[in-house]
């Protein structure tokens, strides 16, 4: 893949200069790439548009194209990788997996078909319901899952016969970058339009006449300010927002075989996953034997850079996330909680924050309300069932939720009384392409994943005639 190297693709451009890329392993800024103007939009929102007009026309062609763009992907894996470690910090191993389910991604849409629909109402009229792309969609996806969510939006949305201006974080734009040149040797162009910049690219991205759909990944308070900007043009929007999960262990969960799971979900890229698990709620008389499990885990975890092989979780990825990590715990620190592990930054070059379990925290401390995206999982005692439910449901967030016990009847009882887009059994952020993926409250708007995410890019479009020609009428 020598072609898709990455100095070809770093030439500054926008505002007179570079974005500048920071890895946070080492906290030093390595490569660059362009930071784009808003006035830079309009040309690329219309060559988009004039895209569209072949793109949506030919669904075999789209088909054959997507399934190319996969097998493109597939082959560069060994420049994406290690590039999206780089610039993001997660292990070498994750980024190969993500590398891999935007792959997959591609081919599950590429084989989705929205065909004509008859309809039957007893009228003597046939009703026909067809499916028509909506036109130029805009895409702004966050840093900690950089080609996965990119994919996640621009697979359905180009399936669906629509064209994409893709904007990455300013944090990871390198590896979204090199995936959009690969992907440009399979895809005509216009179809995949990768923006980089600061804002108010964004904003103006969102708030684009041209553009007719505007799908987006991140923080609850950002999706408030797309959502506005949006309403503009009366754009179509659909938002994957924060989540807090919570996990509810029953009385009779075995602790042992339940932790690595339960540690891993929590902590996986660091904790940087929008459906961790971000709080654990534990029968009182078996909260102790919790906290002790996870902080062992959590001791013994290997913490070092995503590219030395031995690292189970890289640093957090960004200086202002881990800001607010930072401020998060010592703010739980000082109302009384303690940290049964880590609570430290550790002391080497770069983002590095030491695995954290706390216990003894206030309920209202923004460690359990909020969404901390980090490495720290606070374990709170309860007494009843009900109160562990109420405390789950009490945050605003519904994106996911877990019931960990013996008894799976009783935990599905229980699961059945979150309220959130998915709720698991004794395992957690676990997704299957297949399904639909949308939270609840202040977690999102609109549903993703699976056949819904296609048609969630599509408009209907209704045709009625009568079952017969009608006679007469003038020669």
């Amino acid at each position: 893949m020598a072609g898709h190297a990455l100095h070809s693709l770093q030439r500054p451009g926008g505002r007179g200069g570079g974005l500048a890329v920071v890895d946070p392993a080492t906290g030093e800024a390595f490569d660059e790439a362009p930071d784009r103007r808003p006035d830079e939009l309009d040309a690329l929102v219309e060559q988009a548009h004039a895209a569209w007009r072949d793109w949506r026309a030919d669904p075999a062609a789209r088909r054959t194209a997507l399934l190319a763009a996969a097998d493109a992907v597939d082959a560069a894996a060994a420049d994406l990788a290690p590039l999206l470690t780089r610039e993001q910090g997660k292990p070498l191993t994750e980024s190969y997996a993500e590398v891999a389910r935007t792959a997959a991604r591609l081919r599950y849409f590429a084989e989705l078909d929205a065909g004509p629909q008859p309809i039957t109402d007893g009228r003597p009229v046939r009703s026909e319901l067809r499916w028509r792309p909506l036109g130029p969609v805009a895409a702004i996806v966050p840093w900690n899952f950089p080609l996965q969510l990119a994919s996640a939006k621009f697979a359905p949305a180009l399936a669906a016969g629509n064209t994409m201006l893709l904007k990455p974080s300013p944090f990871t734009p390198l590896a979204t970058r090199l995936l959009g040149s690969v992907l440009s040797g399979v895809l005509p162009e216009g179809v995949l339009t990768i923006v980089t910049g600061r804002e108010p690219l964004g904003a103006r991205l969102a708030s684009h006449p041209g553009i007719r759909h505007v799908t987006f990944t991140g923080s609850t308070a950002t999706g408030r300010a797309v959502v506005a900007s949006a309403a503009a043009s009366l754009a179509r929007v659909t938002l994957e927002l924060g989540g807090n999960d919570a996990a509810i262990l029953l009385n009779d969960v075995d602790v042992e075989a339940s932790a690595d799971r339960l540690f891993w979900a929590a902590f996986r890229n660091c904790g940087q996953v929008c459906i961790a698990v971000k709080r654990v709620y534990a029968p009182a008389r078996l909260h102790a034997r919790v906290v002790e499990a996870l902080a062992d885990r959590a001791k013994t975890a290997v913490v070092g850079p995503g590219l030395d092989p031995h690292s189970q979780l890289g640093p957090v990825s960004n200086a202002p996330q881990l800001a607010r990590v930072e401020s998060y715990i010592a703010r739980a620190l000082a109302d009384g909680a303690r940290a049964a592990a880590g609570g430290r930054r550790l002391d080497r070059p770069g983002y590095f924050f030491a695995p954290t379990i706390l216990a003894d925290v206030p309920a209202d401390s923004p460690v359990v309300t909020q969404e901390q995206f980090g490495p720290v999982l606070p374990v709170l005692p309860y007494e009843t069932v009900e109160e562990a439910v109420e405390a789950a449901n009490g945050t605003g967030f519904g994106l996911g939720g877990s019931v960990w016990g013996t008894d799976l009847d009783r935990a599905a009882a229980v699961a059945d009384r979150l309220e959130c887009g998915t709720a698991w059994i004794n395992h957690h952020a676990e997704l299957s392409l297949a399904q639909p993926f949308a939270g609840v409250g202040e977690s999102g708007v609109g549903v993703a994943g699976g056949p819904w995410g296609l048609y969630g890019n599509l408009s209907p479009f209704v045709v009625h005639r009568p079952e017969e020609a009608s006679r007469g009428g003038t020669r």
